[in-house]
């Protein structure tokens, strides 16, 4: 899989800003213009058929991506929408990476060249369609007009045109030249879903077979000539810069050729990883610590407590809801969400050669004209003189939604004869990374003859929309923060939402996995059983009676109730331990999900999750198989945020640097996973995200129902559980 030659950053014409969708802006764009002709040079260099596909005679296809692959199968999943309407098999694909180019490759969904948001498939799913239905009706032309008849006689199948009249066939390599000299229609027919060949089954992915030799170049395998490995370090204290460094033993160290000091980094440059990692720790570095040197947690808690407590901007209001949360019935809950790290299993890495006039680098990221753009800036080039080679990613999960990577590591080139590859150690992409924000929600409701009739949902919290793209912040409201808090699944009367934003600038924050919706299904879900297990209703049962204009959450909500045996006892475990068993429910990205964990927990608080079983609605299926390891990844990731996430600040230092003390799930805490689907014809929603987003109050809600103990901030703290077992 090779990255393509960089041409020139362009914007795409912007024509309606919308809704949000899948945690990111939505943006009415207009899609992709194939209608015009190639160029005669063009079509005979490489019979590019339109900004996706490129056929060359030896009858190999290439296939454009528009998005990233970071392990979701994207690469997959788009090559089986364009190969649909192509005609042709998956196993005739040949995957590459898009250029940095907004006009061929922004992201419809998005309005900006982005993985991310949940939004391939919901995104891409019609556009790509329409290339391959476009470049298939290109072929069928060109063969009608070499054989001199109505090409409504022809069809195509196996990357070939046929003529089943005269028995003549010819393949799309030996016609593609004339092809790409003809003019598509401004609209084509797509195949109805029971045409489908591949679109809607299991298929294997394109990108495991070299991932399984260890064949793929991920941007931290790069290897260029004469390159040097570069490592750093940044101020343990935020905000802090460099005071004074002694490299003395560093440069004795062999293979360590160079140390370079910033402002507010240093960076040792060797041979090899180990020499600039064992020269990095030879350094006696002093920091400047800054105004941030007695910065820690419980003050930015209480701090966003307090902002909590003012007035929001109202991002949502139905009927009266403040004229409803009075008297008896009310109740009200605060919920609260630490700062999170991204802990992608590759660590920040990116590689840069700089020339006279022209930087080229190699790195994996969710934003390629984002990264161009950053690494001319921080070279002092124009953006057209950057040539971007993207390479697979080894989990974005948002951190390469941001490119200070690639700006700090062609500041480091500045000073660095030849290429240099600059990797962050495990320590550093942990105490240096863009995290999760604080969340807190607040929310009340009102209950009356065992309904909601009020509801009101209070959202406190910085605005990453306002830095990261900042048309997207309007009128003081974070479309992101409130999402799945403004649209539910659920028909309250009354309801209001608010956003208040709060903003702690010498903590960096970006997109953590599962977005705003994080936050907002938490406080919703476990809000929602609260008053269900107070009331004496069961918590499907309350779910389901304020379900009104959604069926579709209905579905997965009832899908969930019957797969998991709902209504069945839980059977004590061996070595004793309170058992529970709690549900959740989202409706956002474009999808439904209900799922349904069950927990045993222990005397002294500890929780074991021993089962989880989702319900998945996301319209029209691409790859099933994607799909169930989308549902299971997301689970995993969230499970790890629900028992051991969390980032802490003492003394103005990150606390946490490694796998010991940011621990992830492990092998033996696993659950068993269940994945069911509902198979319709709707269009494609999102599912990087929401398993993520349910399985959190899920176990939340199953913890409640073992204990009686409602726990409101994350991770699940075992001394709460354990006092409440006294």
């Amino acid at each position: 899989m090779t990255a393509s030659r960089v041409p020139t950053l362009s914007r795409r014409s912007l024509i309606q800003a919308g809704a949000l969708a899948g945690g990111g802006l939505m943006l009415g764009v207009g899609l992709f213009d194939t209608s015009a002709p190639a160029t005669a040079s063009n079509a005979s260099a490489g019979r590019r058929l339109n900004a996706f596909i490129r056929i060359l005679p030896d009858e190999s296809v290439t296939m454009i991506m528009p998005a990233v692959e970071m392990g979701q199968g994207a690469y997959t999943s788009m090559a089986m929408m364009l190969a649909e309407e192509l005609d042709i098999d998956l196993g005739e694909v040949v995957v590459e990476h898009a250029p940095p180019d907004q006009k061929d490759y922004g992201n419809p969904a998005l309005g900006e060249q982005i993985t991310g948001g949940s939004t391939t498939t919901l995104a891409w799913f019609l556009p790509l369609r329409t290339a391959g239905a476009k470049a298939r009706f290109m072929l069928i032309a060109a063969a009608a007009r070499q054989w001199g008849i109505d090409a409504k006689l022809l069809r195509t199948e196996g990357g070939k045109v046929l003529d089943d009249a005269s028995g003549r066939s010819a393949t799309y390599g030996s016609l593609a030249a004339r092809a790409a000299m003809i003019v598509p229609p401004a609209e084509v027919p797509l195949k109805t879903s029971d045409r489908f060949r591949l679109i809607g089954r299991s298929l294997r992915r394109l990108d495991t077979p070299d991932k399984v030799v260890g064949k793929t170049i991920y941007g931290i395998d790069v290897a260029l000539p004469g390159m040097k490995i570069a490592t750093l370090a940044a101020s343990p204290i935020l905000g802090g810069t460099v005071a004074h460094v002694d490299d003395t033993q560093a440069l004795r160290v062999p293979g360590v050729r160079q140390v370079v000091v910033l402002d507010d980094m240093v960076a040792v440059v060797g041979d090899h990883m180990w020499a600039a990692k064992q020269g990095l720790e030879a350094l006696e570095i002093s920091w400047n610590d800054g105004p941030n040197a007695a910065l820690a947690s419980n003050d930015l808690w209480t701090k966003l407590d307090r902002a909590s407590r003012g007035v929001g901007v109202v991002a949502k209001s139905v009927g009266d809801a403040d004229g409803h949360l009075v008297g008896d019935g009310l109740y009200e809950t605060a919920f609260e969400l630490p700062y999170l790290a991204h802990a992608a299993l590759e660590p920040l890495n990116c590689t840069v050669h700089l020339r006279p006039g022209a930087c080229e680098i190699w790195v994996g990221t969710q934003v390629m004209g984002k990264a161009q753009t950053a690494a001319a800036q921080a070279a002092g080039l124009d953006p057209s003189q950057v040539i971007v080679h993207n390479h697979m990613i080894g989990g974005g999960f948002g951190r390469r939604l941001e490119v200070d990577c690639v700006t700090n590591a062609v500041r480091i080139a500045r000073h660095v004869a030849g290429p240099v590859k600059v990797i962050w150690t495990r320590e550093e992409d942990i105490r240096q990374d863009k995290f999760r924000p604080l969340y807190h929600m607040r929310t009340r409701a009102k209950v009356e003859a065992g309904r909601i009739t009020a509801w009101h949902h209070r959202i406190t919290g910085p605005s990453i929309l306002a830095r990261w793209l900042p048309g997207a912040f309007q009128k003081g409201i974070d479309p992101d923060a409130v999402d799945a808090a403004v649209d539910t699944p659920y028909d309250f009367p009354n309801m209001l939402v608010e956003f208040i934003r709060h903003e702690t600038p010498v903590v960096p924050t970006a997109f953590w996995r599962g977005v705003g919706p994080n936050a907002n299904v938490f406080a919703a879900e476990c809000m929602i059983d609260k008053i269900a297990h107070d009331q004496g209703i069961d918590p499907i049962a309350l779910r389901r009676s304020m379900i009104g204009t959604k069926p579709r959450a209905r579905a997965v909500l009832d899908l969930a109730a019957a797969k998991s045996g709902w209504n069945t006892p839980l059977a004590g475990v061996p070595g004793g331990g309170r058992v529970g068993r709690g549900i959740a429910l989202l409706a956002a990205f474009g999808s439904f999900i209900a799922t349904v964990a069950e927990v045993v927990v222990a005397d002294d608080g500890t929780v074991r999750v021993t089962r989880i079983v989702s319900a998945v609605d996301v319209g029209q299926i691409v790859n099933p198989n994607t799909l169930e390891a989308q549902v299971q990844g997301g689970t995993v990731f969230g499970l790890s945020a629900v028992l051991h996430g969390e980032i802490t600040i003492e003394r103005g230092r990150i606390q946490q640097s490694n796998f010991n003390d940011y621990r992830v799930t492990r092998i033996d805490e696993m659950p068993v996973l269940e994945c069911h689907f509902v198979r319709n014809s709707e269009a494609p929603g999102g599912i990087g995200e929401p398993g993520t987003v349910t399985v959190q109050p899920a176990i939340v809600n199953a913890v409640f129902a073992a204990t009686g103990v409602q726990l409101t901030r994350m991770p699940i703290d075992a001394t709460n559980l354990a006092r409440g077992a006294a």
